[in-house]
Formats: structure tokens, C-alpha cells, sequence
């Protein structure tokens, strides 16, 4: 009898917890559509800018081949300005960073003596860079995508496991709670990419066994970097060299590290500092109103150079859409996931009973109750219950209830069930 009234109180909060699941479910779902749509915006702006970099890809190609028209005035010009260029930007990395000065010289000597005027005008590291950043976009992308699949295939192995726990206990709810799964399937085909590995899905899935584990886990680490990331990158492109000023103290650790790692990776970077060499601002300076229009008659008057610069600007415009558009997406990936960790710190545990076997009195069997000795120092007080019970798979516990509530008392069994449920979640 004292089991049948456990149970209940157990049958209860069972229930309690499958609606709770439901919610987990219907908050995935609603993020997986909101996901869809993230996907094809994300679409549309990479198509954009992969074809504002083609543009400016297939410009700096038509520039390039005309460069030998240039007259002997901008030549000579040419070959005073790189030798200030390549003393400006050798006194600035060896100030500025810690090694690797004569494997730079030596590199930026040779891109130098391979070059022409053209690339005073081209900044062609822009191109470089752009590319850099649509490979690290694209891996971030793939990441991204991995973690969602396992964040969906988490929440939905909860539900499933709910699911027959629901219908063990009320065959007679099988239909609606049917329907309701069915209600819930995905309204659209969702888009993934290829995974290059299985990385993530050998070191992460087993997350999914611990239905404690937190899901906000999945999303945290990867969007501490790419913030760190994020914010290196953007001093590269609004506080280029030649205009935030060489002054080592005029820069924070972060910002030495990242033109350091520039330099390194891509002498076209030095270029940035043509504006401390008056040879080379005279080059950037020919064409202009009132001057002799060497310019024009360098690279035609076709505007090239203008449908050069932007197409620059616009794949860059759509490249930093794309990354405030993937930290958008984790932000609300770290919302929901805190969201998720609540509701299944609160219902997750029901998903556990799955392949338990209800007892005939029910998931709650009560073993032995005892009076406890009396209190030594309220010796009129009722003595206090121990209760022993053994709530679906757990050991044995060993339970107490305050003496002033009695055996025949429906608070008593209420008391003895939500003790053990709260032992069995912890």
C-alpha cells in the first residue's frame, strides 16, 4: 500500500519530467529552423563574395599586364622607393617582433625585385588575406555544423528515450504522444556539409551518455577563439600599417603578434608602409588632377584601378558579414544551449528510465520502516521514521520523516518519494 502511493507521487513526476522533455524538443526544433535559414544567408553571402574576390582577381590580372607600358619616370621612382621600403619595414619587425629578421629581409629583397609599380596601387596582400580568411571561415563553418549535429543528435536521443518511457507507462497516451512526435519532424531538409574527419564524433559523442553533461560545453570553447580571432583579424584590415603609425608602444601584445605573423607569412604586407617613403607616396601620387598623368598612360584609362579597389572593398564588406554572421549564430547557440542545460539539469534524468522495468507496485518499493529511538532531548517528542525504499534501479536508501507526521498520513509518502527522487537525480 505504502509502494502504490510512492509510485504515484513517482508516476507524477515522471510525467512531469517527459513534458519538460518536450519542451527540450520543441526548443531544438525551433533553433534547427531558425538554423535553416542561417544556412542560406550564409549561402548567399559567400556566393557574393567569392564573386567580388573573382572580380578582383581577374582586374588585378588586366592591371598587371599592362605594367610594362610603364614610362621610365615612374620606374626610376619605382627603384628609389623600394630600398626606403625595405629599410622601413626591416626597422619595424626587428623592433616589433622576436626573430626570423633575415629569412624576412631575404623574402621581401626578392618580392621586391619581382614587383613593379603596380604594386604600390594593387595592395595585392588584400587579395592574400581574403583568401587566408575564406579558408579559416570555411573551417570555422564546418565545425559549427559538426557541433549542431551532435547538439540535434543529444536532444533528440533524450526525446526518443522519453518517448518510450511514456509509452511503457501509458499505452493508452501512445497515439498523442505519436502525433506529437510526428508534429515535431523537421518542416525542411536540413543542409550539411561533408565532415572532413570524425573527430568531433569520437571525442564528443560520448558527452551524450551523461545526461548531466552540459550542452553549452559544445559551443563555449569554440566561441572564445573565434572571438580572440575575430578581433586579431580585424586589426589587419582597419588599422593598416601605413595608416595606425610603426610605434611599437602605439600597439598591444595581440596587435605586434598579428603583424608579426603577417610579415612572416606575406612580404606584400610591407607595402602597407609605402606611406613613410616619399619616393613611393610620389608613385602613389602620379595621375592625380593637375599632375602629368603618367598613371593613365601606365594602366589606361579604362578605370581599372577604381573597379580594382572596389571589388576589394566589396569582398571585404561580405567577408566581415560572414564572420558577424557565424558569431551571431554561436551567440544564439549559447543562449539555447544554457536554455537546454536548464531544462535538462530539471527533466533529463527521465530519459534514463528507458530500459528500466516498472515493478507491479510500481517504480517506487518500499522495504522496511522503523521508528528511530527516541530524542534524548525532547524526550515527549514522536520518535522520527527511518524508511528503506529502492526507487527504479538505485541501491537501497535509507530514508528519514519527521516523527509528527504519521504512517497513515498522505504527506508521508510524498515526503519518502521526493527524497528518493532528489537522491536519484543527484
Amino acid at each position: 500500500e505504502m509502494s502504490a502511493a510512492g509510485s504515484k507521487y513517482i508516476d507524477t513526476e515522471v510525467e512531469n519530467a517527459i513534458n519538460g522533455v518536450k519542451q527540450m524538443k520543441t526548443l531544438m526544433d525551433k533553433t534547427s529552423k531558425d538554423h535553416q535559414a542561417i544556412l542560406h544567408t550564409l549561402e548567399e553571402t559567400k556566393r557574393r563574395k567569392e564573386e567580388a574576390v573573382q572580380l578582383a582577381r581577374e582586374k588585378e590580372q588586366q592591371l598587371a599586364a599592362k605594367q610594362e607600358v610603364c614610362n621610365e619616370t615612374m620606374l626610376a621612382l619605382w627603384e628609389e622607393c623600394k630600398p626606403c621600403l625595405k629599410h622601413t619595414c626591416m626597422r619595424f619587425y626587428s623592433r616589433t617582433c622576436r626573430s626570423g629578421s633575415g629569412l624576412v629581409g631575404r623574402q621581401l629583397e626578392e618580392f621586391l625585385n619581382h614587383s613593379s609599380p603596380f604594386s604600390i596601387w594593387v595592395n595585392g596582400e588584400r587579395i592574400d588575406s581574403l583568401l587566408e580568411r575564406d579558408q579559416r571561415q570555411e573551417r570555422q563553418f564546418e565545425d559549427l555544423e559538426e557541433r549542431f549535429g551532435l547538439l540535434e543528435d543529444g536532444v533528440d536521443d533524450i526525446f526518443q528515450d522519453s518517448t518510450q518511457v511514456y509509452s511503457r507507462m501509458y499505452p493508452f497516451f501512445r497515439a498523442p504522444f505519436g502525433s506529437f512526435r510526428e508534429a515535431f519532424r523537421p518542416p525542411v531538409q536540413h543542409v550539411r556539409l561533408p565532415l572532413r574527419s570524425g573527430r568531433f564524433s569520437r571525442d564528443l559523442h560520448p558527452f551524450f551518455q551523461h545526461p548531466h553533461h552540459s550542452f553549452h560545453h559544445l559551443f563555449q570553447p569554440l566561441f572564445e577563439m573565434t572571438q580572440r580571432m575575430l578581433d586579431e583579424m580585424q586589426g589587419s584590415w582597419e588599422h593598416p600599417l601605413g595608416r595606425a603609425g610603426l610605434s611599437a608602444e602605439s600597439r598591444n601584445f595581440s596587435d605586434e603578434r598579428m603583424v608579426c605573423r603577417e610579415i612572416r607569412r606575406n612580404s606584400a604586407g610591407c607595402l602597407r608602409m609605402r606611406d613613410e617613403c616619399e619616393k613611393c607616396r610620389e608613385i602613389l601620387s602620379v595621375g592625380e588632377p593637375g599632375r602629368d598623368g603618367d598613371r593613365e598612360r601606365c594602366w589606361g584609362r579604362a578605370g581599372g584601378m577604381h573597379q580594382l579597389e572596389d571589388a576589394l572593398r566589396l569582398a571585404e564588406r561580405f567577408t566581415r558579414r560572414y564572420d558577424d554572421l557565424l558569431r551571431a549564430f554561436q551567440a544564439e547557440m549559447l543562449n539555447t544551449t544554457s536554455l537546454l542545460d536548464q531544462l535538462n539539469s530539471q527533466f533529463g534524468w527521465v530519459s534514463r528510465l528507458a530500459n528500466i522495468t516498472q515493478g507491479t507496485d510500481g517504480f517506487l518499493q518500499v522495504t522496511t520502516v522503523l521508528s528511530k529511538a527516541p530524542n534524548l532531548e525532547d524526550p515527549s517528542a514522536p520518535p522520527d521514521t527511518q524508511v528503506t525504499v529502492q526507487l527504479f534501479d538505485s541501491e537501497p536508501l535509507s530514508l528519514t520523516v519527521p516523527g509528527d507526521i504519521s504512517w497513515e498520513d498522505p504527506r508521508f509518502m510524498e515526503i519518502v518519494a521526493e527524497q528518493a527522487l532528489q537522491h536519484y537525480k543527484q
